[in-house]
C-alpha cells in the first residue's frame, strides 16, 4: 500500500530532502571550453560552489537522454564527468587555460586564496580521469596569495581570487583579489612580480589587454581601471556610473570584456552597460539590461550578456536588443563561447545550457557534486 509507514526512515528522508536543496543551490561560477583541434564543440569544463572541477563530453551529452533541450525544466539531468576533482576548498570562481593545446595547464582560483594548475595531458590521459578526488591529484602549479600585516605584525586572511587572466607570452598569470588588489604572478618560478594597488574595495573582474601589455580590472568601489603591467600603475580610472542618480545602487562593476581587437570594453554595472573605445578613450554608448549582468564576452560586433533572470542576451554595438534565449539556470553568472559559435551558459542549481550558434538548446546538464 503506498500508505504504509511500517519501514519509514525518517533519518533518510531528512537526509535525501538535505540532498536535494544542496543540490538545487549548487552554483557553477564558470565554464571554459577546452583546447581541441576539433572544429566542433567537444569537452567543458565547469568550477562550481562546492570547489570541483570538472570536464563534460558535450557529445555524450547530446547523444544521452535525457540530457536533450526537450527536457530543459526536469530536475534530474544528471551527467556524468569526464574527469572530476577537488580543486579548492571552498567554491571555485574561475578557470582559465594557460596555453592553447594539449601540452596547455588548466588554471584554477578559488574562495581559498589560491591559483592551481594542471597540464591538461594529464587529466585527460588517466586511466580513471573521473575517480580524481581529492589528493588523487596534484596540482603542478600552486600560488597563494600573499598575507598582510596589521597592526602588532598580525596577519589578515588570505584574500579570496574571484578571476584571472593569462598573458602566455609574458608567462604571467593575473588574479583579481578580495582585498582590493590585483596580483601578477610569474609561471615558471611561481612568484609575484606585480601588485595593482589602487582600488577602494573588492576586485570582481579582470581581463588581460596582452597586445598593449595592461589589464583591466573591475571593482565593487565602482570603477575599472586599467594598468601598465610593466610600471604598476593605473593609467586609466573609468567611471561608468559617474552620472546616474541611482549610483548607490548600482555602482560596482560586475564583469568587463574585451573584443577580439582588444579596442572595445565593454562594463557591466547593476543593469547596465557601457562600451568603451579605447584608443580613443571615450565611452562610446550606455545602455540598460533587463536585469543585473552577472557576466558577457564579445562575440564579433555583439555583446552576450547574462545576469540575474534565465535569458542570454544579444545586444549590437548600439545597445540595441538582437535577441533574447531562455536559459536553464534561474540566475546565470558564466558565459563561455566556443570558436564554432557553441555557447555554455551556467549557473544556479549548478545546471549548464548548451545553446548552438543559431540559439537551439543542444543539451542542458546538471553537474556532479562532490
Amino acid at each position: 500500500m503506498s500508505g504504509d509507514a511500517t519501514h519509514w526512515d525518517e533519518n533518510a528522508y531528512r537526509e535525501a530532502i538535505l540532498k536535494e536543496r544542496e543540490i538545487e543551490t549548487r552554483t557553477v561560477f564558470r565554464t571554459a571550453w577546452a583546447p581541441t583541434r576539433n572544429p566542433n564543440p567537444d569537452t567543458l569544463l565547469v568550477a562550481s560552489s562546492d570547489g570541483s572541477i570538472a570536464s563534460y563530453s558535450i557529445p555524450s551529452c547530446i547523444s544521452n537522454l535525457p540530457f536533450g533541450f526537450t527536457n530543459i525544466k526536469t530536475q534530474k539531468l544528471f551527467a556524468e564527468p569526464t574527469c572530476f576533482f577537488q580543486g579548492h576548498d571552498g567554491p571555485a570562481y574561475d578557470i582559465k587555460f594557460y596555453g592553447d593545446d594539449e601540452d596547455s595547464l588548466l588554471l584554477s582560483c578559488g574562495d581559498d586564496g589560491r591559483i592551481q594548475g594542471w597540464r591538461w595531458k594529464e587529466l585527460t590521459g588517466s586511466k580513471d580521469s573521473s575517480s580524481l578526488l581529492g589528493g588523487d591529484i596534484k596540482p603542478l602549479l600552486d600560488l597563494v596569495n600573499p598575507q598582510h600585516k596589521g597592526p602588532w605584525g598580525a596577519l589578515s586572511p588570505i584574500p579570496e581570487n574571484n578571476a584571472i587572466a593569462v598573458d602566455t607570452k609574458g608567462g604571467s598569470v593575473f588574479a583579481a583579489s578580495g582585498d582590493s588588489c590585483a596580483y601578477c604572478w610569474d609561471v615558471e618560478t611561481g612568484k609575484v612580480k606585480t601588485v595593482f594597488k589602487g582600488h577602494l574595495d573588492y576586485l570582481h573582474c579582470l581581463v588581460a589587454r596582452n597586445s598593449a601589455s595592461q589589464i583591466i580590472t573591475g571593482s565593487e568601489d565602482g570603477t575599472a581601471r586599467i594598468w601598465d603591467c610593466k610600471s604598476g600603475k593605473c593609467i586609466k580610472l573609468i567611471d561608468p556610473a559617474k552620472d546616474l542618480k541611482s549610483r548607490g545602487l548600482v555602482k560596482w562593476i560586475s564583469s568587463v570584456a574585451l573584443d577580439a581587437s582588444e579596442s572595445w570594453l565593454a562594463c557591466s554595472y547593476g543593469r547596465n552597460i557601457s562600451l568603451w573605445n579605447l584608443p580613443a578613450s571615450e565611452c562610446i554608448t550606455k545602455f540598460s539590461t533587463g536585469s543585473s549582468v552577472q557576466d558577457m564576452l564579445f562575440d564579433n560586433n555583439q555583446i552576450l550578456a547574462i545576469g540575474a533572470d534565465p535569458l542570454l542576451n544579444r545586444f549590437d554595438m548600439n545597445g540595441v536588443t538582437l535577441s533574447q534565449i531562455h536559459c536553464a539556470p534561474p540566475s546565470s553568472f558564466t558565459i563561455s563561447l566556443h570558436p564554432s559559435g557553441v555557447m555554455a551558459v551556467g549557473g544556479y542549481g549548478c545546471l549548464v545550457d548548451v545553446i548552438s550558434q543559431f540559439g537551439s538548446h543542444m543539451c542542458t546538464f546538471r553537474c556532479r557534486s562532490l
